[in-house]
């Protein structure tokens, strides 16, 4: 071994020459054995390693004795000679060659130093391999398609790579060396002379492609990348590997050539300058495809994305083209998207394995990386629902830009995600196209790490680097990074270091700013030109060959664009990235506006409500018990709090088939110690119990997951699970409310607005928790005023038509439902509803705090038998309806504050004067209902009340559509604080004050 062979071989020497201890170290760390010495140099060796490894000698000498072979030769020459009585310091002595020598006379005192000499330079030969490996020797490729830019922002050549850093010069480089066990540069070799060890190390580590992987800290990961990159040869294609990159790499030339050729004017963010992705991508899902992948998701910024949808996905031409057309008609459903954010799936044969595969490219916006949670989501549940527990048939590959993949939060959050238990989809391919610009920032002002890759060291991804311009070299890395996947199911991320030959777009001057690297790029022959003159060279292609494919290519091309003058109107259905059976029967079909009863049995409500207060056989906390008990006497008396009311909706629809998830921080338990969906025994670890996966024997499965802690990623994450499938209900829940902000994007770009554009619908539910209790700015409001200003429906609009599917009709024109519910009913049917729809909303719910324990947050089984519903509003059933004509005025508000102005009414003996009334789903707006209730106090005064500051809340949105209800006849006054910046008061005094004042208004 390393060791035996090159580090203790003369313990003296090894002592006496102290700039070897930090060699020494590493070596004894990095390699997993133990050696062995019988001297006393052997302990000197011991103190001067300072206990990082012990020697042992006695087994090895014992092995030596009983078998001279088992032990490496130059020990065999060391124990003969310290038998012959040579004195340890001078008992080795090493051979022209390790790989075969003739154990020498023993040595005299003056030839110790020679001894010495020669130890040392093997282990400056291993030490140097060790830096192209470990330190730098990616740092020195060749990467730079241009030639002007180093990969890692720095053109100085690290002295790990240099020979006169280990006093190796020109007159060793005849010498033969062995080869350490931790490089295969050697092929069958055992030994090479330093020139060629030199050479090899270049050819694997300093060309086209610079490998970063040995801050993996598994043994056999590394010796697997090994093998991949330093064999002899290892990264050569066969003739028809070199003819199929090719035949690939003309068809996304080509196509980039006939949009510009087409359309001079338009912006298509073209792949021009790094070409090669194309081919690249088709040669992973080619491998993932040999080894049982069928379904492929990916997500990618707008760059390339056409020729991606033309080259990989495979959509038809004309759909594509017939989005340049400027008369184009949008079709009856959506806003639409331009062309470079809008996705698309399809299911083709994969012409290489002959198998059936599908390819989904999800939507996005131009918000850069904001798609790779999305992904992680869509394909983590496509696994769930095929169960590929992993990730046998399902996986991932995202494109990055080089900029936005160091700059952007999201990748950060995206790759934490990668081997958490309810989020891992067994391995990312990632694929950085590194134009070595952002936009018009250079890359040294734009990142302070040495490669934009730099962030997914953090889950000890493998790096692999590649020139764009060796079409070879780009094909062996995918190769290798689709095989990596397969075999460990880790992350794995490509660098294509590129560039991008027009500007940001192609209107864009990037001369402005870059005027030496456009002045380059404008004189550089593209990749196709490079490739094809190469391979004729070679004798692979001849010249009729390249004007057929050409002329083949671009028939297909006009022909498509023919037929796109026939599309006069966009259907974006085409587009969809995951079409819904049974949401989207045909182009022209209509959707079933009827709503399945949302009520459930007694039987069933029994049922669900005994099991969720059990615990197993765990042993659970004390005060936990409590809790249990605490439930079982509320079911006893059919009666249910808010986690009751919850843990009710999720179990009812488990029973019917429907998969639940829920996720977020500190879900399981919840924030507030309300949950306890798991339950956790307190002297076991891992021993856990979750009665709502253990209600029915064919029941679907209720995954409850604390996340790690993002908001961003985590919510990108459910939302692209719960666009995968509709019969499932996926919520997320912020540990508090206004922590969604910092997910503002994906709030802002896929679910307010995802159908709109993209025609993409998905019922997730976001769980927000809000409310005023005194807890300060941070914690107490989930900042409704956002959700609500995003909503579509007309505040001066009253719907005309109030029939029976009113309701179903109104949430179906609606971007999103904003609810806020007062009962843990109405919770239960709310949840419910989500799936009984026929159709998918997204649903955001402001959830209590203090009410998940307040004694008149409380409901009746009675309230969610058959029959029973989400009540959009709860209305005034006290004294003041009795006889509203003397009321003397009414308020409508929404969430907890209505218990906190009950209790005060009665308190002020106000009951019979005031009416209180509750809107539970604020948007979209129940004008139907206020309008009722209005015309139900004719004397009344109209106030709308919250606890929310003037500017924030409810208010703004309520106040225009409660004046149209009353059809603008009675004035709306407002009760609540007077606007400000922040969300609440930091005082618990100044909040008790304002709540004063804010009972003292409403009255």
């Amino acid at each position: 071994s390393v060791l035996q062979r090159a580090l203790l071989v003369n313990s003296n020497a090894l002592v006496r020459n102290q700039s070897k201890k930090l060699v020494v170290q590493q070596y004894v760390s990095a390699v997993p054995i133990r050696c062995y010495a019988t001297t006393a140099a052997a302990a000197k060796a011991e103190s001067f390693l300072s206990g990082s490894n012990t020697l042992y000698v006695e087994e090895m000498y014992e092995s030596w004795l009983q078998d001279p072979n088992s032990v490496h030769k130059s020990w065999d020459v060391y124990f003969r000679n310290v038998n012959a009585g040579a004195p340890p310091g001078q008992a080795y002595q090493s051979p022209p060659s390790f790989s075969s020598f003739t154990p020498p006379a023993v040595q005299g005192p003056d030839q110790a130093g020679q001894v010495s000499d020669v130890v040392d330079k093997h282990l400056s030969v291993q030490s140097l391999i060790r830096g192209y490996q470990v330190i730098r020797g990616h740092s020195v490729a060749q990467l730079d398609p241009l030639g002007i830019l180093d990969a890692d922002l720095d053109s100085t050549t690290p002295p790990e790579l240099m020979l006169n850093s280990y006093d190796l010069g020109e007159s060793e480089m005849e010498n033969v060396y062995q080869l350490p066990q931790t490089t295969m540069i050697g092929g069958e070799e055992k030994a090479l002379p330093l020139r060629e060890i030199v050479k090899r190390l270049e050819n694997s580590y300093c060309r086209s492609i610079g490998v970063e992987y040995m801050f993996i800290n598994n043994y056999e990961q590394c010796n697997w990348i090994r093998q991949q990159f330093e064999p002899p040869g290892v990264t050569q294609l066969t003739d028809n590997e070199k003819r199929l990159a090719w035949e690939r790499l003309l068809r996304s030339t080509k196509f980039e050539d006939f949009l510009a050729k087409k359309w001079t004017s338009e912006k298509r963010f073209g792949l021009e300058g790094c070409e090669m992705l194309i081919p690249g991508l088709k040669t992973i899902i080619d491998c993932a495809s040999e080894n049982g992948v069928n379904s492929f998701v990916l997500g990618m910024p707008h760059r390339g994305r056409l020729n991606v949808l033309a080259n990989v996905i495979r959509k038809e031409l004309d759909q594509l083209f017939c989005q340049f057309d400027s008369n184009l008609r949008k079709g009856d459903e959506g806003s639409g998207d331009v062309k470079y954010h809008l996705g698309m799936s399809h299911q083709r044969i994969n012409h290489v394995t002959n198998k059936l595969i599908n390819l989904s490219l999800c939507a996005n916006p131009s918000h850069l990386e904001a798609v790779d949670p999305v992904v992680q989501g869509k394909t983590k549940a496509e696994q769930f629902y095929l169960d590929d527990g992993n990730g046998e048939k399902v996986m991932s590959i995202l494109m990055h830009g080089d900029a936005a993949f160091s700059g952007q939060g999201v990748v950060y959050e995206t790759f934490h995600l990668s081997d958490l238990p309810d989020y891992t989809t067994h391995g990312t391919i990632h694929v950085v196209v590194n134009n070595q610009i952002g936009f018009t920032t250079d890359p040294r002002h734009s990142r302070s790490s040495p490669y934009c890759t730099d962030v997914a060291m953090v889950v000890r991804a493998p790096i692999f680097h590649v020139n764009a311009d060796d079409v070879e070299a780009v094909v062996h890395v995918c190769k290798v990074a689709a095989e990596w996947r397969m075999k460990f199911r880790k992350d794995v991320v490509i660098d294509l270091v590129c560039y991008r030959r027009n500007g940001h777009n192609e209107m864009d001057e990037p001369m402005f700013t870059q005027p030496l690297m456009y002045q380059k790029i404008r004189n550089h022959p593209n990749v196709f030109k490079i490739y094809t003159d190469k391979l004729k060279q070679e004798g692979l292609v001849k010249q009729s060959d390249i004007d057929n494919k050409l002329n083949e290519y671009e028939q297909i091309c006009e022909t498509s664009l023919e037929s796109s003058k026939e599309i006069s109107e966009l259907n974006f259905r085409h587009w969809l990235d995951s079409p819904w059976k049974g949401f989207f029967q045909d182009v022209h079909g209509t959707v079933d506006l009827k709503m399945a009863d949302t009520g459930v049995s007694e039987d069933v409500l029994q049922h669900i409500g005994k099991v969720f207060s059990q615990n197993a056989d765990l042993t659970i906390h004390s005060g936990l018990r409590r809790v249990m008990k605490a439930r079982e006497e509320l079911v006893g008396n059919r009666v249910i709090d808010w986690a009751l009311g919850e843990a009710l909706a999720i179990g009812s629809l488990l029973k019917e088939g429907t998969h639940v998830r829920l996720s977020g921080q500190d879900v399981e338990r919840g924030t507030f110690s309300h949950r306890h969906h798991v339950l956790h025994d307190q002297k076991m670890d891992k021993k856990v119990y979750v009665p709502l996966n253990d209600l029915y024997p064919k029941q679907a499965s209720y995954t409850v997951c604390n996340s790690s802690l993002s908001e961003y990623g985590v919510l990108g994450f459910e939302l692209g699970y719960s666009m995968t499938n509709p019969n499932s209900l996926v919520c997320w829940e912020a540990q508090f409310g206004d922590f969604n902000n910092t997910a503002q994007c994906i709030i802002d770009q896929f679910i307010s607005s995802g159908q709109a554009k993209w025609i993409r619908m998905s019922g997730l539910v976001l769980l927000l928790p809000h409310g005023y209790e005194g807890m300060g700015p941070e914690h107490s409001s989930a900042r409704p005023e956002r959700f609500l200003q995003m909503q579509n429906d007309d505040p001066d609009h009253f719907p005309e038509s109030i029939t029976g599917d009113f309701v179903v009709r109104q949430l179906q024109d609606a971007n999103w439902i904003i609810a806020n519910c007062t009962t843990p009913a109405n919770l239960f049917h709310i949840l419910r509803r989500q799936i009984a729809l026929p159709f998918r909303k997204p649903l955001i719910i402001f959830t209590p705090k203090s009410l998940l324990r307040h004694p008149l947050a409380r409901s009746s089984f009675d309230e969610m038998l058959p029959g029973t519903e989400f009540q959009r509003i709860i209305p005034e059933n006290g004294p003041a309806a009795q006889n509203p004509e003397k009321c003397r005025r009414i308020i409508f508000c929404t969430g907890k504050v209505y218990y906190e102005i009950l209790k005060e009414r009665s308190d002020r003996g106000l009951v019979e004067d005031v009416a209180i009334t509750r809107i539970e789903q604020i948007a979209p707006f129940p004008f139907d209902l206020v309008q009722a209730e209005m015309n139900k106090y004719p004397n009344a005064g109209i106030h709308w009340l919250q606890e929310e500051h003037k500017n924030m809340g409810f208010y703004d949105y309520c106040k225009p559509r409660l004046r149209t209800a009353c059809s603008w006849t009675r004035r709306i006054h407002y009760t609540g604080r007077k606007p400000e910046s922040a969300a609440a008061a930091g005082s618990k005094a100044e909040h008790l004050k304002q709540q004063k004042s804010l009972y003292d208004d409403a009255f």
